[in-house]
């Protein structure tokens, strides 16, 4: 499942979500696909998650954004270089060497600092 909204971003556009969803044949879901920003952030507020979602931290779209994203990829050209990446040895040795952590959003809503929802 991912977060994805069409268009919210330069990265989100249909020629993107395309090539980045292509070397799997699992499902992929997004149900915010359709949902503008202010959706989004009413639904957050709503399901309180909004205030732990607007905390300053860089996460990994922060930190491996590039500046200048490329709208529409040259499909047949990039899915080489997903091919050249080796994806299913890095995945397995990922999966091979994950830990289990059991986070309770509460727990995690105060560590910040910020009153969790009844």
């Amino acid at each position: 499942m991912t977060g994805e909204s069409l268009g919210q971003v330069a990265s989100q556009t249909a020629e993107n979500i395309r090539l980045s969803q292509s070397r799997t044949s699992l499902p992929v879901f997004r149900p915010l696909i359709g949902i503008d920003k202010e959706e989004t952030i009413a639904t957050a507020r709503r399901i309180g998650t909004y205030e732990i979602s607007i905390l300053p931290y860089e996460d990994c779209c922060v930190l491996f954004s590039p500046k200048h994203p490329i709208l529409k990829p040259k499909f047949d050209e990039l899915s080489q270089y997903y091919i050249s990446l080796d994806l299913d040895n890095l995945i397995l040795n990922a999966v091979e060497h994950a830990e289990k952590k059991a986070i309770r959003f509460t727990d995690a809503l105060r560590e910040y600092g910020l009153d969790a929802p009844e």
